[in-house]
This record gives structure tokens, C-alpha cells and sequence, in this order.
């Protein structure tokens, strides 16, 4: 017999990636500058020049300094120089044992959900979220619980999340900038969150954990701060990946920060080392943890996944969409014109327009629209969603 968890995991793909598939297949048939895909959130910049002259500059050093295993957590050398980093922009006091290093985001959630989580317990995360922390969560044995939006603007809410919250909380999943709506949530958002999270933990008598998870922290527009939630809350673990800030999306390289302030700080630090080598995440690729570290504060040129932004949003609203304003990231949360946003991205594929659902991102009426496309694409989309616009009236 074989798992049949896994079996349907692995039968299906997430809806994403067969929007994905299916635009491979349209572009094959009738051209790709003919379908406007906008499924998936692969970067479309390119990594900046830093990355490619690291990358050129490491191949000149002795093979065994630059492909053989790191140590478990990392290189240390790799993790200090990421502390430092980090204390210098968020005025944090870390050091190398604090950081973990990671293949990516995905890893970083995983190890950490398999380093808190007990049979029984729960963890909360916030609609709309990225569809995969679903699995992850129960691949590890625990619930999630998932708190619908403030509407209009998609902040938290509170009643809501006081509602869902109980002893059996083990941690709050946060994404901030948010996959998929772009939306930040505000600084008195996270004070709310925080204290909120403060008192039902004094009230339970054990910590609830705060679990970031931060791939899109750089990408933010309009002069936008993202609040580095360790700074506001002790119990913090901070998720990252440098696959949209250095657009290395395929590489899988990241890192978990975990402060010497967490409530038990003494055991979830090896715990993260052992969900790590339970789940086969140990030693993160090499050559890419001494990229990072060379270029450990640039991005890739953020300014034009704001003009992408800026333009999508002027011709949707021109045509009379409803949108909800990105302030990071690279995607926009766009009203379907039915109830069934399923129905909706089905209809909008007669014209080889390739939308996501907002379904599986735990809310319904919605679609996600993945902005990191060529210029050309947003341009000539235009008239796409005009006659699906034209369809409903």
C-alpha cells in the first residue's frame, strides 16, 4: 500500500500550475504572444549583475571551498554576514547561530512547522494565502485555521482571528507583503496582531508562535515600510527567500531567523535542526548560500513590476474592474464578475486569458493576476479583458 495523502498530493497539481501547463499548451497551439498568461509568480527581471559576477567569481575558487557540504545550519561565515545585515536595516542584534539556512521559503516553513508542531495542535494563517501552506501544515500533523479578510482592504480581522484563536494555537502563519492580493498589512495592523497575540498567550499560559513569511519583503511600492515583526513581537520566527528579491526563484536558497528571545529558545533552535534532518533539508545548496552572502542587500530592478502595476491597474479600471491595490509584491487581487471565480477564470480562457482563481487562496469572487509578465503582455491583454468585460454586460 502506498500513502494515499501523498497520492492525491500527487495526482493533482495546485490549480496554479495547471493554469500554467495549460498556457504551454495554448502558446504551442496559437502562439505565445497570443495568450496572456498571468498564473504564475515566476520573476520576470533579471537577477541583478551582482549575482551573475559572484556567481563567475566563485567558480575561480578551489571546487571544495565553493560545492562541498556546509555544515547543517549553514555556512558560518554566510550566516554572519545575513546577521549583520539585518541589524543594520532592522536594527536587530543577531548573530550566525540565530540563522538557518534553507533551500527557500518552502523549506523554511516546513522545517519550522515540523519543529513546533505536536499532534493536536492548530496553526491560524489569514485569507488570502499562498494555497500550499494548507498541506505543509497537515503534512505535519496539525489543522489549519484560517481567518477571512477585512474587506474592502484586506487588513486583518480582529474578531475574526479572536474567534478562531484557542489553547490549542501553536502559531500564526503571516505573509506580508501578501501572495496573492500585494496587499501590506499596516503597522497598526501588526501592533494589533502583536499585542492581541501577547494577552491570549499570558492568557493560555504558553506562547503562541508568530511564523513570517517574507519572500516578497523588497518588492514594495510607494515609499511602503514593511514592519520587521521581531521588532514587535518576541516570539517571532522570520521565514525568507532570495527567490524574488535576487530573482533566483529556481535555486532555492533562504534562510529561517530564529532570535535567542523566543520562549524556549534553548529547544526550538535544535528543533529546527531536526525537523531539518527529518525532512532531508539539511546543508542548503553551497555555491548559492556564498552568492547570497555577495550580494546580501541588492534586488533586482523593483521599479518595473511597479510600472507593470501601475499600467494593469489604470486599463482594468478603465474597463470598469474592481482591483485591489498591490502595495508590494507582484500580483493583483481583481473581482470576478460572478460569484464563482472558478466559472469566471473559465470563461475568461475563451480568449486566452489565464487568470487564478481565488478559491484555493481561501476566499471566494476574486482572481489573481501574477503581474511579473513582459510590458507587452499587460498591453496587448487589454483587449482580452474587454471582451470579457463585454460578455458579462
Amino acid at each position: 500500500m502506498i500513502s494515499e495523502e501523498c497520492y492525491e498530493l500527487g495526482s493533482k497539481s495546485s490549480i496554479i500550475r495547471e493554469i500554467f501547463a495549460f498556457g504551454l499548451q495554448r502558446k504551442a497551439e496559437v502562439g505565445a504572444d497570443k495568450v496572456f498568461d498571468f498564473s504564475l509568480g515566476n520573476p520576470s527581471i533579471p537577477a541583478p549583475d551582482s549575482v551573475k559576477q559572484a556567481i563567475i567569481d566563485l567558480m575561480e575558487q578551489p571546487a571544495e571551498e565553493v560545492h562541498a557540504y556546509s555544515p547543517a545550519p549553514g555556512d558560518a561565515k554566510v550566516r554572519k554576514m545575513i546577521a549583520d545585515s539585518l541589524n543594520r536595516r532592522f536594527g536587530e542584534s543577531f548573530t550566525e547561530k540565530n540563522i538557518f539556512m534553507t533551500c527557500g521559503a518552502a523549506a523554511s516553513l516546513n522545517i519550522c512547522f515540523k519543529a513546533l508542531a505536536n499532534p493536536g495542535d492548530e496553526f491560524v494563517t489569514f485569507a488570502p494565502f499562498f494555497p500550499e501552506y494548507r498541506c505543509w501544515v497537515e503534512g505535519v500533523g496539525a489543522t489549519l485555521q484560517v481567518v477571512q479578510p477585512h474587506l474592502p482592504d484586506f487588513q486583518i480581522d480582529f474578531e475574526g482571528l479572536e474567534k478562531i484563536l484557542s489553547p490549542r494555537t501553536k502559531a500564526v502563519i503571516i505573509n506580508t507583503p501578501n501572495n496573492p492580493s500585494g496587499v501590506v498589512y499596516s503597522l497598526d495592523t501588526i501592533q494589533k496582531l502583536t499585542e492581541l497575540l501577547k494577552k491570549k498567550s499570558e492568557i493560555y499560559q504558553k506562547p503562541i508562535y508568530l511564523i513570517t513569511d517574507e519572500p516578497y519583503r523588497e518588492i514594495v511600492y510607494d515609499e511602503i515600510e514593511v514592519p520587521y515583526l521581531t521588532k514587535y513581537y518576541e516570539n517571532t520566527l522570520v521565514c525568507y527567500s532570495y527567490s524574488k528579491s535576487l530573482s533566483l526563484p529556481g535555486e532555492r536558497i533562504g534562510y529561517i531567523v530564529i532570535p535567542d528571545r523566543l520562549t524556549d529558545y534553548e529547544r526550538i533552535s535544535p528543533a529546527i535542526a531536526g525537523a531539518a534532518r527529518v525532512l532531508g533539508f539539511v546543508c542548503a545548496p553551497s555555491l548559492f548560500q556564498q552568492v547570497v552572502a555577495k550580494c546580501v542587500e541588492d534586488t533586482g530592478d523593483i521599479s518595473a513590476y511597479k510600472e507593470n502595476r501601475d499600467l494593469l491597474i489604470e486599463g482594468l479600471t478603465k474597463l470598469g474592474y474592481t482591483c485591489v491595490t498591490p502595495q508590494g509584491a507582484f500580483y493583483l487581487f481583481m473581482k470576478a464578475l460572478e460569484p464563482d471565480a472558478a466559472t469566471f477564470c473559465e470563461r475568461a480562457k475563451k480568449y486566452d486569458l489565464l487568470l487564478v482563481p481565488s478559491d484555493d487562496f481561501g476566499c471566494q469572487g476574486y482572481v489573481r493576476i501574477a503581474y511579473c509578465v513582459a510590458r507587452e503582455t499587460i498591453q496587448n491583454s487589454m483587449t482580452a479583458f474587454e471582451k470579457l468585460m463585454q460578455e458579462y454586460q
